[in-house]
C-alpha cells in the first residue's frame, strides 16, 4: 500500500526542477525552457480553477451520501503528472506464507546496517554544521483506536532549507549543503513515539505549471511488517502560504483529512538554544487515518 500523495522525491516525474533565477539572457532562456516544457501551459489561475472544481465536485459526492475520503485520488487532474502514472490496474495481493520465493519482502531495511541511536539526526551526518533553521519533529504511530504502534521503521527524506534534494537528477539550482544529505531513519519505541532532529526545507519550484511551487514538507515513510506494506505520506509545516496553490496536498479533497497532515508547533518539543519543535501523529487507518489505501472505507 503505498499512497499517492507523494511528489516521488528528487528525480521523480514531478521534480524536474528549473528556475527563472539566473543575470541577464541565462535567467531568461531558462525561464522560457521552463514555460515550454508545461503542458498546455498552464498557469496558477488554470489550476486554482480546476482544484476549486475538484472540491466543489467532492462537496456534492458527500452531500448525496458519498463517503469520505481519506486518501488522494490517483488520477486528480490538477496533479498533472497523476493522470499519467497512476496505476490503472487493482493492486495484487501478496501471501509470502504460500510463497517461499517472496521471503525478502520481509524484514525491510533502509540501510544495509541496523538502525542506530544517531540515524534519526540529519543534522550530524556530516563533519560540519548544515544550514538552516534546526527542527526536531516528533510524533506517535498509532493505529486507529488510538494505541501505539510499537518497532516499526519510520524514514524521512527532504530537501535542504534552500529547497534542493541531494540527488544526482535534481535540476533545481537552488545550493546544495555539503552538511546535509536529508534523509533518516529511526524504530518506534513502546509507547510509539519517533522522534528526528533536521532542519526546515524550504519550498521549491517544480514544473506541473508555470511558477508552480511546493510547500516545505518532509516525506514520511512507514513500515508494516513486510516491504508490500509500506505506506508514504507527506508532512507540512503550519500557516505556509503555498497551502492552496499546491495540487498534491489539495488532491486530499477532504478538509479534515488535509489538515492532519499539518504539524504543529509543540514548545515543549523545543530544544533550548538549538531547535524548535514540532509535533506529528501519523494514524494508520479509521476515521481520523492520516490517509488510506484506495477503496478502503474508514468506520
Amino acid at each position: 500500500m503505498i499512497s499517492a500523495l507523494t511528489d516521488s522525491g528528487a528525480g521523480g516525474a514531478d521534480r524536474r526542477h528549473a528556475s527563472g533565477r539566473g543575470a541577464g539572457r541565462d535567467g531568461v532562456r531558462r525561464m522560457d525552457k521552463v514555460v515550454a516544457a508545461v503542458t498546455d501551459v498552464l498557469t496558477q489561475h488554470d489550476i486554482d480553477r480546476e482544484i476549486a472544481a475538484e472540491h466543489a465536485a467532492y462537496g456534492e459526492r458527500v452531500a448525496g451520501g458519498a463517503p469520505v475520503e481519506h486518501h488522494p485520488r490517483r488520477d486528480y487532474r490538477p496533479y498533472r503528472s497523476s493522470v499519467l502514472r497512476h496505476p490503472r490496474q487493482p493492486a495484487i495481493a501478496v501471501d509470502v506464507t504460500r510463497d517461499p520465493e517472496l521471503v525478502e519482502l520481509s524484514s525491510p531495511a533502509w540501510g544495509e546496517r541496523d538502525v542506530t541511536g544517531t540515524d534519526n539526526d540529519l543534522t550530524r551526518q556530516h563533519p560540519g554544521e548544515p544550514l538552516g533553521e534546526r527542527i526536531t519533529v516528533s510524533g506517535r504511530l498509532l493505529d486507529r483506536d488510538g494505541r501505539p504502534v510499537r518497532g516499526q521503521l519510520v524514514e524521512v527524506w527532504q530537501a535542504n532549507s534552500a529547497g534542493r534534494y541531494a540527488h544526482r537528477r535534481e535540476q533545481h539550482d537552488a545550493p546544495l549543503d555539503p552538511n546535509f544529505t536529508g534523509a533518516g531513519r529511526t524504530l518506534t519505541d513502546d509507547e510509539g513515539f519517533y522522534r528526528f532532529t533536521t532542519v526546515r526545507p524550504g519550498p521549491y519550484p517544480w514544473r506541473n505549471h508555470v511558477n508552480a511551487w511546493r510547500p516545505a514538507h518532509i516525506h514520511f515513510s512507514v513500515f508494516g511488517s513486510a516491504f508490500a506494506q509500506r505506506l508514504v505520506t507527506q508532512m507540512y509545516f503550519p500557516n505556509d502560504p503555498l497551502f492552496p496553490y499546491d495540487p498534491i496536498l489539495q488532491s486530499v479533497t477532504d478538509d479534515a483529512a488535509r489538515r492532519r497532515l499539518v504539524a504543529a508547533y509543540d514548545h515543549s518539543l523545543s530544544v533550548p538554544e538549538f531547535s524548535l519543535g514540532y509535533h506529528w501523529d501519523i494514524v494508520l487507518d479509521g476515521p481520523r487515518a492520516t490517509w488510506t489505501e484506495e477503496g478502503h472505507r474508514p468506520s
